[in-house]
């Protein structure tokens, strides 16, 4: 019986060190958007969307959160572009805890990247500087979707600073300004 409750004990400490793990992972996700690059840069074989639903200088609401202060931000549009984008997680080259669930990573800034979009489990080379350690880490993709991306300029709702040329919005996390 004495064998049976330290296995237990053990077990019990293994998993509060994960979920603790965990909380970290999700306070990194806050911080790593603090660093957010501002380069209007884009991938050199990325495409402009010829004819998308927002054109550059209109007007829209954020409906994502990818950063505190982003969610119900009017910003203005800087880029629209056609591709693949994807939800990762890595690990930053800088050490620390896997960034989990990072939104989005388009497929012109993975090494190494064909034609053929990557599928959800797929392990891959960032190349790319939207935060601090991101550029050469490796990711796993969690999910991947064709759409129109945005390159925006907003002002954060919680700091009131500006955000200048944000990568990436998805079509689908803005919303017309109501007239």
């Amino acid at each position: 019986m004495k064998f049976f409750g330290v296995n237990m004990l053990i077990i019990v400490l293994i998993l509060s060190g994960c979920a603790e793990n965990e909380g970290i992972a999700e306070e990194n996700n806050a911080n790593v958007y603090m660093n957010v690059s501002n380069s209007s840069e884009v991938p050199k074989y990325l495409r402009a969307d010829e004819t998308p639903t927002y054109p550059v200088g209109s007007q829209v609401i954020i409906n994502a959160n990818h950063m505190p202060g982003m969610e119900g931000a009017t910003a203005t549009i800087v880029g629209a572009y056609k591709t693949t984008a994807y939800k990762v997680t890595y690990i930053p080259k800088t050490v620390g805890d896997p960034v989990k669930h990072y939104k989005w990573v388009i497929h012109e800034e993975i090494g190494n990247a064909g034609i053929a979009p990557f599928e959800p489990g797929d392990h891959v080379l960032l190349h790319v500087d939207h935060a601090e350690g991101m550029d050469g880490a490796g990711a796993t993709i969690e999910s991947a979707k064709p759409t129109t991306v945005y390159m925006v300029n907003f002002f954060n709702t919680k700091t009131g600073s500006e955000v200048k040329n944000y990568q990436w919005v998805t079509e689908d996390e803005l919303s017309p300004m109501k007239k």
